[in-house]
């Protein structure tokens, strides 16, 4: 009985979320080799966890469209494309004299600076981050940002707000959210933004889940071709 009071509506939508970033706070805390095992568990830990809850959240159906594709693509290169300091919560606080020092970052996470340039272990947790970048993260991320924040933040009874229902301040409370969760401070905001409209759009979540994948998994081959490993 308790286990199923636990997946209430709110639950299912937050709870994942809040693991997966409990997770990732732990990222490194036990040595830097640990950084690369605790995303590996975190990785198995949210794909397990998007299957507890998927039966209890209807939205939570991938969809495939043209607009999810182009959203997709469009918000890779907006992401690598804005490469200004300003831009970045690394030094933007310094720049407007609201920290003296920058945000302290972890080190840029490089699997073959780790374990050694081609091994196996470092393309095992290359294949692990873009795997799970692109097939764990944006159902964890989708449920909570656009299943339910945008949604809470228009009317607390979130299930009467439709998916399709335009509100906004929570559409930019909502990508404000979610760009400052990330370093790259405005290529969120944009990104945020982008999947609400696909939300909208469609009435379905399935098509945001679908360009979060598609840019993240483009960010992922980005970093591996060009070395570019700041956006990991």
């Amino acid at each position: 009985m308790a286990a199923r009071n636990f997946f209430t509506p709110t639950n299912v939508r937050v709870a994942p979320f809040v693991v997966f970033v409990l997770l990732t706070a732990a990222q490194g805390t036990c040595g830097p080799a640990s950084a690369y095992w605790f995303y590996f568990a975190k990785t198995l830990a949210g794909l397990g966890m998007i299957f507890a809850v998927r039966p209890f959240v209807a939205e939570m159906r991938w969809a495939i469209s043209w607009e999810a594709v182009a959203v997709g693509v469009g918000i890779f290169f907006v992401w690598v494309g804005i490469s200004s300091d300003w831009f970045t919560q690394n030094t933007l606080w310094v720049k407007l004299g609201i920290s003296s020092a920058p945000k302290n970052l972890p080190s840029a996470w490089n699997p073959n600076e780790q374990f050694g340039s081609g091994s196996m272990l470092a393309w095992f947790f290359i294949a692990v981050r873009i795997l799970g970048s692109t097939f764990v993260v944006p159902p964890i991320e989708e449920m909570f940002y656009r299943s339910f924040l945008y949604r809470y933040f228009a009317k607390p009874d979130f299930l009467s707000v439709l998916l399709n229902q335009f509100f906004p301040r929570p559409f930019i409370l909502t990508a404000l959210v979610f760009g400052l969760a990330h370093n790259e401070w405005l290529a969120g905001i944009l990104c945020g933004a982008a999947y609400q409209w696909l939300v909208l759009r469609k009435n379905r979540l399935g098509d945001a889940l679908t360009a979060h994948a598609i840019t993240n998994f483009l960010l992922g081959v980005w970093v591996v071709r060009q070395g570019d490993w700041k956006f990991w």
